[in-house]
């Protein structure tokens, strides 16, 4: 008995330790935004000139290969109908 007493004890020691070591929030925005940046790290990231979200044209581009891939499989599926059998490589 005295041994388990004495676990529970350490055991409630080393979880009231932990929380005193934890961030105390000094440097919160708001409670629970305590989140803050490295040293040096920019405040705000832009966009790099290999990026494709901020490229229009490959923009473009992405755009033009998702609808030529929607006519293949239309094409695929119109097919499929009507012979009864699916065909991936139509010319």
């Amino acid at each position: 008995m005295k041994r388990v007493l004495t676990m529970v004890a350490v055991a409630a020691a080393m979880m009231s330790s932990g929380a005193a070591l934890a961030y105390d929030g000094t440097n919160c925005k708001e409670p629970g935004n305590c989140w803050e940046a490295k040293p040096g790290y920019p405040a705000k990231i832009a966009g790099s000139k290999y990026d494709p979200k901020h490229d229009p044209v490959e923009v473009g581009k992405q755009e033009a290969s998702i609808k030529a891939m929607d006519a293949r499989n239309a094409k695929r599926i119109a097919n499929a109908k009507a012979t009864g059998k699916f065909v991936y490589e139509l010319d």
